[in-house]
């Protein structure tokens, strides 16, 4: 069989960095690399980003995941193992805020990994499309309508399949790609590739701030600054019963928040839940502008996009908070109102009882689910007919959903084909002729 290659791609994600181990012969298909994953290895602590006072940090953070990717690459590949740092909306952020310490912290992780005796690339920060673009590749790659095996065994590009739209929510941006019916009349929205020799032409666009983490920040600055009391604030997404105390420092600690005029980072908000699916719903909904031009079609904000089209993928904070309200086994968009809307009507000590190993995030389940339909119907403008088309899933073919994979599909084109040793010249069959008449 050919050699294999190995690579390394940390995604540095805005609350936590993963570490994915992938491999691949060394030998190419049409241009592109056929790449497995091997294994993932979660990093303990949080983002890279939230080390901006304490890069150092950062950098030993990856060491015990880079540790363990030395006992899979066997030794003598280990030198030519290309590694990258691919570093997300959460790092977009931090330059936005502070470009000082933001190369601070590529410093501190880069130092870490040029420890190790792998080829490292360099640490970069995905632009939203790239991140768009290779969640993309990724779904389709394992999903098999790029590339697929054959019973003939070779790798041919799958006739009259369908691609996939991809869905991917993160703490700091969402991003939505897929392949429309027609023209893009925004070129700042679309993206050109090829890949198995073949051509493709898709719409991607990446929100940054409205992820998961920093939509709900928003929402509860909005809620603050709308309080009649400046202290006591009402959140209708939180359970009735449930209370927590909020510092102006911590809230406003982020470029989607804009600090305002008055008031200091010292002051302390108390956060009660009032457990009111309705209102929760209507505070969601301000964080968006729905409205489109005239004879122009748009997600929120303004934002160019063209009518969702076909089956999409939907992982990432997506599939987690579907999952957990057991809603990721294509249920009708009924089913689904009436499940979120019944769990936003549970108090505290109702959900405490059901749920106890998920304290820690439990208050936020029904913001983040009223959050997604919003996202989803509104924003990207789905509806009962296309909302079966959703898949929420967190991996395909043993490999997990996001942007690494499409990543290093991309990186295989650069790294050079090594000639093969071994060349097998006829089918099986043939060989079996062969040997019969010799035999004869």
């Amino acid at each position: 069989s050919a050699s294999l290659q190995y690579g390394l791609v940390f995604d540095a994600g805005s609350t936590h960095t993963a570490l994915y181990i992938y491999q691949w012969p060394a030998d190419k298909e049409n241009g592109t690399g056929i790449v497995s994953q091997v294994e993932a290895c979660a990093v303990s602590g949080p983002g890279i980003s939230s080390y901006a006072d304490n890069p150092a940090l950062a950098g030993a953070s990856l060491k015990p995941c880079l540790d363990k990717a030395m006992t899979i690459v066997p030794a003598k590949l280990q030198r030519e193992t290309p590694t990258y740092l691919g570093a997300t909306a959460g790092m977009r952020l931090l330059r936005e805020q502070n470009r000082t310490k933001a190369e601070r912290v590529f410093a501190e992780v880069a130092n870490a990994i040029r420890q190790y005796p792998v080829d490292f690339r360099g640490a970069q920060i995905l632009t939203g499309n790239e991140e768009g673009t290779f969640g993309w590749i990724t779904v389709n790659y394992l999903l098999e309508t790029l590339v697929k095996f054959s019973f003939a065994e070779k790798w041919e590009h799958p006739q009259a399949t369908e691609v996939l739209g991809a869905l991917d929510l993160g703490g700091a941006s969402t991003q939505i790609t897929f392949e429309p019916g027609g023209t893009i009349e925004d070129r700042n929205t679309s993206v050109l590739l090829r890949l198995y020799g073949t051509n493709y032409s898709l719409y991607t666009h990446s929100y940054l701030c409205y992820g998961q983490t920093q939509a709900l920040k928003m929402l509860l600055a909005a809620l603050c600054e709308g309080s009649s009391s400046p202290q006591q604030v009402l959140h209708p997404c939180y359970p009735k019963g449930y209370q927590e105390n909020v510092t102006a420092a911590a809230l406003y600690d982020s470029p989607c928040v804009p600090t305002p005029s008055t008031g200091s980072s010292a002051q302390v908000f108390t956060v009660t839940g009032t457990g009111d699916p309705a209102a929760c719903k209507t505070a969601i909904e301000k964080l968006f502008n729905f409205s489109c031009g005239v004879h122009r079609t748009c997600g929120f904000n303004g934002i160019y996009q063209p009518p969702v089209r076909g089956q999409f993928f939907a992982f990432s904070g997506f599939y987690y908070t579907f999952y957990f309200l057991n809603l990721t086994g294509q249920q009708s968009l009924g089913h689904v109102n009436s499940t979120i809307w019944a769990f936003c009507n549970n108090t505290w000590k109702e959900l405490v009882e059901d749920f106890p190993q998920e304290t820690e995030r439990l208050h936020m389940y029904c913001s983040i689910a009223v959050y997604i339909l919003t996202l989803l119907l509104d924003g990207y403008k789905f509806d009962e007919h296309t909302w079966s088309g959703i898949h929420f899933s967190k991996k395909a073919a043993n490999t997990d959903i996001g942007w690494t994979l499409g990543f290093m599909l991309n990186l295989t084109n650069m790294i050079p084909t090594e000639a093969l040793v071994h060349v097998k010249g006829q089918q099986p069959g043939l060989w079996a002729s062969a040997i019969f008449f010799i035999a004869l």
